[in-house]
């Protein structure tokens, strides 16, 4: 469903990735792990056109989407969440979903709202009020409104409280048994070894692992190199 081949890329004169390669077929969640500055952002920025991609390919559902526009690559199926969450603080949670509206799709306001019940009893409110766990639940549906194919989540445990935390991952696991294909960006190794079938770890801009999750718990001497702080 994705695919990225060598990609290299980064921000002006600064390369940041250095021939990454990674897959995530349908259904699939993965996570891409790492520590802070590892290059897991600005992975999931350059498969959505916000990061310049100087070498490599990328391909979304066997069509090549390197150095497409981000609107073309979102109209085409990928959905982005990003870690800042940016939602329209001075618009409700009702208007913040309408934003996010992409045609007709399997997922809209009604099926949204069912999905998060909570963000039914807020639908009136600013999203601004709302909280760091209510924000990210708000980011999440808005880019589901979308109709995504392929849904790109960038740390989306950090900061939060562990209930807020375990509560997030229940609403992903559903969204992995509706059949959505999902790669993950985190530092929660326990959040993405609930979730994800595959992992890939990344450090310095370069792929340091690629193999099963259950692989990689049962390896404390690679995470302790790669993932411990």
């Amino acid at each position: 469903m994705l695919e990225l081949d060598a990609v290299e890329g980064g921000y002006g004169l600064s390369r940041v990735l250095h021939g990454v390669s990674l897959r995530a077929g349908a259904g699939e969640v993965v996570s891409l792990l790492g520590r802070n500055g590892a290059g897991k952002s600005t992975t999931l920025k350059s498969i959505v056109g916000l990061v310049e991609v100087t070498a490599g390919r990328i391909r979304f559902d066997g069509r090549e989407i390197t150095r497409r526009p981000t609107h073309e690559i979102s109209r085409l199926g990928v959905g982005y969440v990003p870690e800042e969450r940016r939602i329209f603080g001075d618009l409700t949670v009702a208007e913040n979903l309408m934003v996010g509206q992409k045609g007709a799709g399997a997922w809209d306001a009604a099926r949204v709202y069912e999905f998060f019940p909570k963000l039914w009893e807020m639908a009136g409110r600013r999203a601004g009020s709302l909280s760091g766990g209510e924000q990210q639940m708000l980011t999440v549906a808005r880019t589901l409104m979308g109709n995504p194919r392929v849904l790109l989540l960038d740390e989306p445990s950090e900061g939060l409280a562990p209930v807020i935390v375990r509560a997030l991952g229940d609403q992903i696991a559903a969204l992995k048994r509706e059949g959505l294909t999902i790669l993950l960006s985190e530092q929660n190794l326990k959040f993405a070894a609930r979730l994800a079938d595959r992992a890939y770890i990344i450090e310095k801009g370069e792929i340091r692992f690629d193999g099963p999750m259950a692989a990689l718990m049962g390896d404390e001497g690679l995470r302790r190199k790669y993932l411990m702080v």
